[in-house]
């Protein structure tokens, strides 16, 4: 049996990596995002169902996501996605809005 002399780091949660700058970090720092007909919505609850893709909330991630064509490599899809939802939810936190983890008219 091994003793550790230092107690074990607290478990802070899944790593995710950010599809946009691709740092590393923990799930409660980045938002998922998942293919809604189509269309990339957010899912800050992290409810929805399917494949899901993390980035931070920030726009200059996003950017470098659309820049890089993340989006369909990480949700595994082949056509184009519109990103117009998640933009929008993105430029509200970066500015301040309401659209939190606990925003219901996020996850419709």
């Amino acid at each position: 049996m091994v003793r550790r002399s230092e107690p074990a780091p607290p478990s802070t949660g899944p790593i995710r990596t950010c599809v946009g700058c691709r740092a590393r970090a923990s799930d409660s720092e980045l938002l998922r995002a998942v293919v809604r007909d189509e269309t990339v919505v957010p899912d800050p609850r992290r409810r929805l169902p399917g494949r899901g893709a993390w980035l931070h909330p920030d726009p200059a991630c996003l950017r470098a996501a659309e820049r890089r064509r993340a989006f369909p490599r990480a949700l595994r899809v082949t056509v184009a996605l519109d990103l117009a939802v998640l933009t929008a939810h993105i430029e509200s936190v970066a500015a301040g809005g309401c659209a939190s983890r606990d925003d219901p008219a996020v996850d419709e």
